[in-house]
């Protein structure tokens, strides 16, 4: 290893001070959204859960008028039912039915819609993720460049700190950036 000037030394202790303040105050700043992005789809999944029990619940009830509604039909087939009780009874069934079909409808498309923010919101999750990694890694790389007076960490710990900003302004103006492999290593 090449011995370094007074001056290189300082250079490099400057630039490193620079990069880890630069880098630990983006962390920081990412850090609050990370977790405002977490409690985003904490609630996200809550409300899927919900309205999925909701959607359960609406098709229960319309199972049970359809049965109802069979049985109904069926004494009638049997003759000895009262007409006009019988045909209100049907109609209520029938009314019950269209109801609960709409309503089952509708609170799939609002857990489906639930789960899609979920999803979205969990790439940005994992964007944030894999920024803070690059950013840390480049911290230790910067510490360590210092230590050993040694120019090309620094510039490896530029590198890994440039990844990781792009991943955190990925998750910060909602970029499409995302590396699936890592995601796939990382991830569960």
């Amino acid at each position: 290893m090449a011995k370094h000037s007074k001056a290189d030394d300082k250079r490099l202790n400057n630039l490193v001070a620079v990069t880890v303040v630069i880098l630990t105050v983006f962390l920081a700043v990412s850090k609050i959204k990370d977790d405002n992005i977490v409690q985003a789809m904490q609630k996200a999944q809550s409300g899927a859960v919900d309205t999925w029990a909701e959607y359960q619940s609406s098709r229960v009830k319309l199972h049970v008028d359809e049965n109802g509604l069979a049985q109904l039909r069926l004494l009638e087939s049997a003759g000895n039912v009262n007409k006009a009780l019988a045909a209100k009874q049907a109609a209520d069934y029938e009314s019950d039915i269209k109801k609960y079909q709409a309503r089952s409808n509708e609170t799939m498309a609002k857990a489906k819609a639930q789960e899609a923010e979920y999803d979205r919101l969990n790439m940005h999750d994992d964007q944030f993720d894999i920024s803070e990694a690059f950013i840390s890694i480049a911290i230790a790389v910067s510490a360590v460049a210092a230590l050993v007076d040694s120019f090309l960490l620094l510039y490896l710990a530029w590198g890994s700190g440039a990844l990781g900003i792009l991943f955190g302004l990925a998750g910060f103006l909602d970029w499409s950036v995302r590396s699936e492999w890592l995601v796939r290593i990382l991830g569960t």
